[in-house]
């Protein structure tokens, strides 16, 4: 799957939606539910490198895969950055995405998530 077509899957979602931030973030980020389950890096390095987040066991056998590795101030709640989404196999892709969207939505928001949208 290419960037569109990944961005596309994003925004099917039911109740998804996307923000994107500019400097010095430089990201644009897809939520549902008011959760953030995916985001694309919009500026260099790596622009359009993929962020979503896996389950712990996932994300030790992913990190372990060329391309793909720990998210960079989120891999602490086991999150990836897959460097090229089109590396990744696109059925294998899409269920990790779907992953990321069901643990969005089956999480509540918190206070500061509230604040922060």
């Amino acid at each position: 799957m290419d960037v569109i077509a990944v961005k596309e899957h994003c925004g099917r979602y039911p109740g998804s939606s996307s923000k994107l931030f500019g400097p010095p973030s430089n990201v644009l980020v897809y939520y549902a539910g008011g959760r953030k389950f995916a985001y694309f890096k919009t500026s260099e390095p790596e622009k359009w490198r993929f962020s979503i987040r896996t389950t712990p066991e996932r994300f030790l056998e992913l990190t372990d895969v060329p391309g793909i590795k720990p998210a960079r101030y989120m891999a602490r709640f086991h999150w990836v950055t897959i460097v090229d989404t089109s590396a990744v196999p696109m059925d294998y892709l899409v269920e990790l995405i779907d992953w990321s969207y069901a643990k969005a939505i089956t999480r509540p928001r918190t206070a500061a998530a509230r604040q922060r949208r």
